[in-house]
Parts: structure tokens; sequence; C-alpha cells
């Protein structure tokens, strides 16, 4: 087959990787790619929502499967633009479609979606413009800490805790008044706080049928003992300690299959990966939010721990026939330490050499690129905020931890910076 990947980060270089291992993979493309997925197929200058672009090229190279890696693409319709075109429609779609994308596209709409299917999350309710003073008012009567969520997507920006209604308030007015976040908050999400610990689902469904890849946890702020500012993810581990066999019977029963059947009880095209961000609250899965695509960096231990052949689950999504497929996953703990830019989340600068790679032992050790390129004299630079993650494997997390660490120390460039206590508190 031949196969196009958009998207250009460690989730995309991850599978990347995992697609071009593939008995059924011809030719790999990546659009745009990084300087790593070029190692696994060939990258192509192409943005990942210019569909015109993409239609050329799938003609051109005789593209047999799309997979769609960032959330951008499906909430302006990819899926939709290939299977409305009678010249495109019989190339596989890794991905929902635009109304399915929804569920990441809009917190409401996923909110409305769980409250119809009876699926645990947290109390909520949502406001715009013309019930602004309602919303002012609700806030102020509502206990604390309380969560403030843009609708829209906003580049993993738009969910704020305020811990005081002055606060809560202030945020309110600028999400609804200033447009803080844009055309995502034109509509906010209000909803109560729950207390516990974090972890993500990923499901692979063929619109019937469905299975569970491996879990895992991410760690998304910048400093030690997760303190400071938010980022994409400075790090995850898989699997997940404290999600046992009877949670996640639980997740399944609660949240998985009411969302596939909910999926399918409304008529709602989706084909592709589904990722459920979970809160367990004593020993009850919550929902925080849905993702229509695979996490980053969580990608980069769950692929690596999935024994599958990848194309041969996407071929199943293609015939729906992933009720005949069992799902294998490597039993080592696989931890991802991610390198980032300094001054990251803030402003950071670009171009900065990269020194080290050849010296990871890829038998040992995986390196996955997220912000990089690789220039005409063969040099490979930064090129974004996180630049790179470093995935090993181990029989427990602090060991697989400190071997990401320890290769860590033997990159190196201009102002590098990683969390030294990635899964810390499993050690």
């Amino acid at each position: 087959m031949n196969i196009l990947l958009l998207g250009s980060g460690g989730r995309e270089h991850a599978l990347a990787w995992k697609i071009s291992k593939s008995k059924f993979c011809k030719n790999l493309y990546i659009a745009p790619g990084n300087a790593g997925t070029g190692n696994c197929g060939t990258n192509v200058d192409m943005g990942v929502s210019d569909f015109e672009a993409q239609k050329k090229f799938c003609l051109d190279n005789k593209i047999d499967m799309v997979v769609v890696g960032p959330e951008e693409p499906l909430v302006k319709g990819v899926y939709d633009f290939f299977q409305n075109d009678p010249q495109l429609k019989h190339i596989t779609v890794i991905g929902p479609s635009q109304h399915g994308a929804q569920l990441e596209g809009s917190k409401a709409f996923a909110k409305e979606f769980m409250q119809r299917h009876h699926i645990p999350t947290a109390k909520y309710r949502e406001f715009d413009s013309s019930s602004y003073e309602e919303g002012v008012n609700y806030i102020q009567q509502h206990a604390t800490p309380i969560v403030l969520k843009a609708d829209g997507l906003a580049a993993g920006k738009g969910v704020i805790i305020c811990q005081n209604p002055v606060e809560a308030a202030a945020e309110f007015e600028l999400m609804i008044q200033q447009s803080k976040f844009g055309d995502a908050s034109k509509k906010v999400v209000i909803e109560e706080f729950l207390s516990g610990i974090e972890m993500s689902v990923f499901v692979l469904t063929d619109g019937k049928n469905y299975v569970l890849l491996p879990e895992a946890k991410d760690y998304k702020r910048i400093g030690k003992g997760d303190t400071g500012l938010n980022t994409g993810g400075m790090g995850a581990v898989s699997p997940v300690p404290f999600a046992d066999a009877t949670f996640m019977e639980k997740v399944i029963q609660r949240v998985v299959k009411p969302t596939v059947e909910g999926l399918q009880k409304e008529n709602i095209e989706y084909r592709g990966f589904i990722f459920i961000g979970l809160i367990k609250v004593g020993d009850e899965p919550f929902v925080i939010e849905y993702n229509c695509r695979m996490g980053d960096p969580e990608t980069e231990v769950v692929i690596p721990r999935m024994k599958n052949d990848i194309v041969a689950l996407f071929k199943a999504v293609e015939t729906q026939t992933l009720d005949t497929v069992q799902m294998e996953a490597d039993n080592r703990k696989a931890v991802t330490v991610v390198a980032v830019s300094g001054g990251y989340p803030g402003d950071y600068e670009k171009g900065k050499v990269i020194d080290g790679l050849e010296l990871i032992d890829p038998e040992e050790t995986l390196v996955f690129h997220a912000g990089t390129v690789e220039k005409e004299n063969g040099e490979i630079v930064t090129n974004g905020g996180r630049v790179l993650t470093i995935t090993s494997f181990a029989d427990d997390i602090k060991t697989a931890a400190g071997k990401s660490q320890a290769n860590l120390e033997i990159i190196d460039f201009d102002g590098i910076y990683f969390r030294p206590d990635i899964g810390y508190e499993f050690y």
C-alpha cells in the first residue's frame, strides 16, 4: 500500500516508525514531517489542511490510505473531503468525519453527547455572549475551584482552573467579551472541578467495533513535581500502575462501550482513534475530555508497546472487522521524556543545532523527533517548543525513566531542558 501520513510532530514520527515496519506498507509519505520522519519514509512539503494539494498528491502517487495525525484537518473535514470526491472516495482515511471530530472540536458537543449516553463526567453549564450575565451569576454561586473551558480548539491552552469566583469571573470576561482564545471561546463550558489522578485511554474504532490500545499517563507541567506552566506534554508512561483490571473494566463498561455505541446510534461516521482523557476519582472513572486523534507525547509510549501490525489494524478499520483483532502489547514499562527549547512554553528560539543523536543506541532507546528540521548541509536543528521525545523500556518505570534521562544527557542543543522526574509518583 502507498500511505500518506499527515502531521509533523512526535506523534507522527512514532506513527511513521510503526507504519514503516508493516508488511503492508510499500511507500510511506509524511506531510510535512520532520527530520526524524524522513528516516521512515518521504517527507512532502504540504500542509495538513491543504486538502486540494493532498488530492493532487494522492492521485499522482496512487495513495491507498491517508492516516491523519493532528486534530486540525479532522475538525476541518478532511475525511468528508475524501469521501465526497468521486476521485478520492476509494482511499481509506483513518480519522473521523467532521461531525465525529466535534467530540474534540466542541467541548459543548462532547458534554451533550456524554449526557445523552450517560457517560460519567463533571457537572457543567455552557454560556455565550447572549447568556453572559447568567454565566457571571452562575460563577458567583459555584463552589471553587471551578473549571472554564473554551468550547473550540485552542491549541491545548483553552482550559483554566480558577481558585475563586473573582478570578473565574475575570477569565470568563476575557474569554467571552475579549475573545481571549479567538472564536474558540465564543462559547464557554463551565464545569465542576474533579479531584483525582488523570490518565489517557486510547481506542481504535471502525464505527461498529473497537480495540483498546495500551493506556498512558502524561505530564503537562513544565517543572519538576508537576509545577509551573502547562505545556503540550513533558513526558508519558505506559502502562499506568493504578489502572488495574477492575478499574479498566469500569472504564470499558461505563465509558468506552457507551461512546462507541453512542456514535453508532447517532449515525456519526467515525473510523479512527478516540482519545479519552479520564480522571480517577476514588475508584470511579470520569471523562474530562475526548480527542479525535492520538495524544502527544502518549503516542510515543503507546505505539512502541503495540505488537500488532498497525496497518493491519487500519485495514480492519476499513473493512469494519476490528472484532476479529486481538490487541497484543509489550509487558514492559515504557517511559518517554520530552526535550524542549529554552523558554518553552513561553517564547523560545529555533534553529539550534542538535548534537549527539548518532550516539543513541536504537536497540535500547527510541528517539522520536517533534520540532526538528534537517538543513541542506545535513545538520538537524530545533524547529519548535517540544523538540525530541526519548522512549525507553524496562521492567519498572523508574529504570525506564532513568534510561531515557541518561540518553538525553548525551543529546545537546543550546537551551535544552527536560523534566528529570517523569513517572515520579510510581518510583
